[in-house]
């Protein structure tokens, strides 16, 4: 069988960059001739064999990424935007998006940024209570959005910060040695009022809540290390990820504090031979590491260090109206930007099932299986009279990897009766017969008959 061709020049660029090295100098290391090297990068030539074993041996490159990365993730997002109604004349071939996702990047980005803009003029034009309410501006995109694209196109993996983390708990139990780190700088722990956490800087004190279950309070407590502790190494990331705005930045690094606890209760090493020796029993891991399930589950999909990647799953977490409150995909399933998610996803009905796990096995429009698990995690509001904040998280991989997992067992994979037909979101979605649809697909025309009522009081046009 002839091996696939790798286009990979953006990658070259990108390591030779991060190199500091000249197109001359990054050749003179690999062996090659400038106007090759040149070609590969411009993708007129794939990378050779010589070069991939080069970039293995010379420079430690994880080969791997050259056929992966952020294409895919790239190609949906610009299909998504583009099958928005102000495209009236269609959509490029998913060709060409290849094409532009894999040969010019940064142009891509550069479009789904003006799109984003565009979306966003449009949105308060339409409602001037929702544009006084809007925290993003015509100019781009919302500090929340611009933090979460951060995330997202790092593949929820911050290899810094998470090695960094890592070492803090090699020695032992990474809370403790974030404990005793805090007390050497002079500042005291003690149980505070309702917040979850609270830092006194001028008294040196840490307020945690005493009814915060003990792995929340374990992870606020971190938290509250990588802030202060890891100061200078979260500030080096902000910089070189150059937000647009203080209040973007001021998002993210609470982002990377939230990044760095993760990694440190559930450090990379530990935990992915854990998950790969338990099959990732969720309740198995959380017990071992002390950890709560959402938090387990969330480690899980940043498992995607250079050399060493674990399974990739993609994570949500969805309230009861549907929204999604938090979400990262390392699968090819990239979710919605606008509009909700697709009702058909078990996610939903995690809510009615509390403490149970639910089984699915799926497929998305472009033909690819799923095997997707689900949860409610509502946390209690600790006291009489408080509030329950009710989520369900959901976690999911390619079928082709449910084997590794233990939910998998007893489960017909290949029956067709099993497979539940799933989409993104319905202004996406060209399923034609979907009985959840709440509105028509952008892209297809309607047939409106009005002698004639199915499941919807339309039909698409094939």
């Amino acid at each position: 069988m002839t091996a696939r061709k790798i286009y990979a020049g953006a990658k070259l660029r990108e390591l030779r960059t991060r190199l500091g090295l000249t197109q001359k100098a990054f050749a003179a290391r690999l062996g090659l001739s400038l106007p090759y090297l040149n070609q590969m990068e411009n993708n007129n030539r794939p990378v050779s064999t010589a070069v991939v074993l080069g970039l293995a041996r010379d420079f430690g490159y994880d080969v791997a990424e050259l056929g992966s990365g952020d294409t895919e993730r790239l190609v949906s997002d610009m299909s998504e935007a583009l099958a928005d109604p102000v495209f009236t004349d269609g959509a490029p071939a998913l060709a060409d998006l290849r094409l532009a996702a894999a040969n010019a990047p940064a142009l891509a980005r550069a479009f789904l940024e003006l799109h984003r803009a565009y979306r966003g003029a449009h949105e308060r034009l339409a409602s001037l209570d929702e544009a006084l309410g809007r925290e993003g501006t015509a100019a781009g995109p919302s500090p929340w959005e611009e933090v979460r694209d951060f995330f997202h196109y790092c593949d929820n993996y911050i290899d810094a910060v998470d090695r960094a983390a890592e070492r803090l708990g090699r020695a032992g139990d990474a809370a403790e040695a974030a404990a005793s780190a805090l007390a050497s700088r002079g500042i005291t722990l003690k149980d505070g009022g309702p917040d979850l956490r609270h830092y006194d800087a001028s008294a040196k004190t840490l307020s945690l809540s005493p009814s915060a279950p003990p792995e929340t309070r374990r992870f606020q407590l971190v938290h509250q290390y990588a802030l202060i502790a890891e100061a200078r190494l979260l500030d080096a990331t902000l910089d070189l990820a150059r937000f647009q705005s203080d209040t973007a930045r001021a998002i993210a690094r609470t982002g990377l504090a939230n990044y760095f606890a993760g990694a440190a209760l559930l450090p990379y090493t530990r935990f992915a031979e854990a998950a790969a020796e338990t099959r990732h029993d969720l309740e198995r891991l959380a017990g071992r590491f002390g950890a709560s399930i959402e938090q387990v589950a969330h480690r899980l999909s940043t498992l995607q260090r250079p050399g060493a990647k674990g399974v990739p799953f993609f994570f949500t977490r969805v309230d009861q109206a549907g929204t999604i409150t938090k979400r990262h995909s390392a699968t090819r399933l990239q979710f919605a930007r606008y509009g909700g998610a697709c009702p058909l996803w078990i996610v939903h009905q995690a809510f009615e099932t509390p403490g149970r796990f639910l089984r699915q096995l799926a497929e998305t429009p472009d033909g690819v299986r799923y095997f997707i698990l689900a949860r409610d995690v509502s946390k209690p509001g600790g006291a009489w009279g408080a509030p329950t904040r009710r989520f369900a998280i959901s976690l999911g991989c390619e079928a082709r990897h449910a084997g590794a997992l233990v939910y998998a067992d007893g489960m017909d994979l290949e029956a067709e009766g099993a497979v539940q037909p799933i989409g993104i979101s319905c202004r996406i979605c060209e399923r034609a017969h979907c009985h959840q649809r709440s509105v028509p697909p952008l892209e297809r025309r309607l047939v409106i008959d009005p002698d004639s009522r199915g499941v919807l009081p339309y039909e698409i046009a094939r």
